[in-house]
């Protein structure tokens, strides 16, 4: 269960949102969610809901609005979340994890950014809590002061984490990318002299001085029409120092004596950060692994970048948390794509059922071996199998042209010309590329590197047979957990202690889950909530196959959303196929008896059979043999049901 503040005031469940009906319900939720865990009087309703002018009924419609509230969350199985509603004499207290509030969420992950000090995490860190804003915050509550004052304080917040985003990609020297977080809201918020700024400091630092200049001008021809008032300190300074700058970069080099030592050549203002920037030098980091006879790009043509201070992007996300395991798998990464065992420019495929955490592992190995790339690690979520579009190779040949160092302005406007830049700039260096959530090989291929130093990890659900025909690929599975790496997995997330309490519990959540990290994961969330409960209760729990998907979601993931996202990208006709085998009352079937279950030929069977084993949604055990997991066979029940009932 999630509530949102942080656009519309919503609540959603695994089974999507719950009605809350009209502008004074949910601006009474509203209200309990701003201040979680402490009991709102009567008055305070009142007062919020009507101002000055309430109703002589208006007790009556905010118990009205209480009880229905009450009503829509026990439907929605508050219970199971540790959420309830309560009364408090003539006040209401709704009690909850804060966790569950988006608000609260966004609060946590912005303060524990560090832009300056540890600017790669804050990167992931803020970029994960501004994507939990869907719009104006409190959208959908009543006009009144006391919800106008509390959507400007969440949006105030908002734009400090924008303005801490760009801060960060500057402290990494991306400061195209620092611009592009600015631009918008410098847009949005035309009189916001901080933001303007900032941007005005980023524009310049990626080379777009005029840009930079005509943003003070524009801001302070609006601040005499709109306000009657001069620019202030910040925006002033900030002008200030690009004309100072400009100045020294202009300056002609003065005629030194012929004898004597020479004075170092002039610094370029650019490298310098300005005022309320931190204090870490922009110049790039330069790889150690420059070729003899030429710059680490292998050339002094300057199409895009600085040829003589390559940039050494730093992309990555977080290492996963509590990570364990997958020994063999990392083992055979280190072999193909450091060892020579792949060549040049190797390719690994991480492939595996959705849940399985092939993102973890490539991203673990990642970390563990940034050393091996110095010049920089990419990374990008492709979107091939999510709710939203795919990533296009043009939108993330941009993004890592960037993060190389490109100017905004020096970037192809065609895919094909960025896709040839990209690995002009990477020819010559030491760089790891990580291609996450790939649909097909289509999808990736544009934005593989060409040099020999550089190494791929795609991960997918899709095996990419494609590219371990064309590029020599090497597939890398990774499996369901083992029973005891299962358990040892609950015991990472809930302590060993408690795990040891009733091993034989523990043994049966790793098999309800069928060993998937994702499913256990949102099993050992369930009960670190209920920390009162035993392994054996959700064991019982998770028995009764009518609330086994819903157990295991947390939020916005969970075993359901993700096999919602593998299923979406099947055709009508596997789609019925899957169906089909769902309705079995067995997990193993043979390619003869689908044929005749679905009317069809074997060998139409087996071609789709194929297909949904290509996408992990079945395993191949034999020669006409497949398996389906019971996780599978449930959620297809369950969306069958589901189109049916509608």
């Amino acid at each position: 269960m999630e509530f949102s503040l942080l656009g519309p005031v919503t609540v959603a469940t695994g089974a999507g949102e719950l009605p809350l009906g009209p502008a004074k319900r949910r601006s009474v939720l509203a209200l309990l969610l701003l201040q979680p865990n402490i009991t709102v009087s009567i008055e305070q309703f009142i007062t919020s809901l009507w101002e000055d002018e309430p109703p002589a009924h208006a007790r009556t419609v905010v118990q009205g609005h209480v009880s229905r509230l009450r009503q829509t969350l026990a439907e929605g199985g508050a219970d199971a979340y540790g959420v309830e509603l309560a009364t408090r004499g003539s006040s209401y207290l709704l009690r909850l994890p804060e966790e569950l509030i988006d608000a609260h969420r966004f609060s946590e992950l912005s303060a524990l950014a560090r832009p300056e000090s540890a600017a790669q995490d804050a990167v992931s860190l803020l970029r994960e809590a501004l994507g939990l804003w869907r719009g104006p915050a409190l959208s959908g509550t009543v006009s009144g002061a006391q919800f106008a004052a509390a959507a400007h304080a969440l949006e105030e917040r908002r734009l400090a984490a924008v303005e801490a985003l760009a801060t960060a990609h500057g402290a990494l020297g991306e400061h195209g990318q620092a611009a592009a977080v600015l631009y918008a809201e410098a847009a949005a918020n035309p009189l916001r002299e901080g933001l303007v700024a900032a941007l005005m400091g980023a524009l310049y630092r990626a080379g777009r001085q005029s840009d930079a200049i005509n943003w003070f001008h524009r801001t302070r021809q609006l601040l005499g029409e709109e306000l009657g008032v001069d620019p202030g300190e910040r925006l002033t300074r900030a002008y200030e120092e690009i004309l100072r700058a400009e100045a020294v970069a202009t300056e002609p080099p003065r005629q030194q004596p012929a004898a004597g030592p020479q004075p170092s050549a002039p610094r370029d203002p650019r490298t310098q950060l300005m005022p309320d920037q931190g204090r870490q030098p922009a110049v790039p980091h330069q790889s150690s692994q420059a070729p003899a006879g030429g710059s680490p790009q292998g050339g002094t043509e300057r199409t895009g970048g600085d040829p003589a201070h390559p940039t050494a992007p730093r992309h990555l996300p977080r290492p996963p948390a509590r990570f364990l395991g997958r020994e063999a798998q990392l083992a055979e990464l280190t072999w193909w794509l450091t060892d020579n065992g792949g060549g040049e420019s190797p390719i690994a495929v991480v492939a595996g059922p959705a849940g399985v955490g092939k993102t973890a592992c490539a991203v673990q190995w990642a970390h563990l071996h940034a050393a091996a790339f110095p010049d920089g690690q990419l990374f990008a979520d492709l979107g091939g199998f999510g709710e939203g579009a795919e990533a296009t190779p043009a939108a993330v040949l941009r993004e890592f042209l960037l993060g190389l160092g490109t100017p905004p302005d020096h970037i192809p406007p065609s895919a094909d010309a960025a896709s040839a830049l990209y690995r002009s700039l990477v020819a010559r260096r030491r760089v790891l590329v990580v291609l996450d959530n790939a649909r097909s090989s289509a999808q990736v291929r544009p934005l593989l590197p060409g040099g020999p130093g550089c190494a791929t990890i795609v991960t997918s659900r899709s095996r990419l047979d494609g590219l371990v025909v064309t590029d020599v690929a090497r597939p890398v599975p990774v499996q369901v957990l083992g029973t005891d790496e299962g358990m040892a997995l609950l015991g990472t997330m809930l302590g060993h202690e408690r795990v040891a309490e009733d091993p034989d519990a523990a043994r049966a959540l790793v098999h309800l889950c069928e060993g998937l990290p994702l499913a256990l994961r949102a099993a050992a969330a369930q009960l670190t909530a209920r920390p009162r409960w035993r392994l054996a209760r959700l064991a019982a729990a998770l028995s009764d196959e009518r609330r086994r998907l819903s157990l295991l979601s947390a939020e916005d993931t969970g075993i359901a959303a993700a096999l919602a996202t593998s299923v979406a990208r099947l055709s009508a006709d596997d789609a019925r196929l899957l169906s089909r085998l769902a309705m079995g009352s067995g997990r193993e079937v043979d390619a003869l008896a689908v044929a005749a279950l679905a009317g069809s030929d074997p060998d139409h069977a087996r071609d789709g059979l194929d297909r949904l084993a290509e996408m992990h949604l079945v395993d191949e055990a034999a020669t006409d043999r497949y398996v389906i997991s019971t996780l599978v066979q449930l959620f297809a029940r369950d969306k069958d049901a589901g189109e049916k009932g509608s």
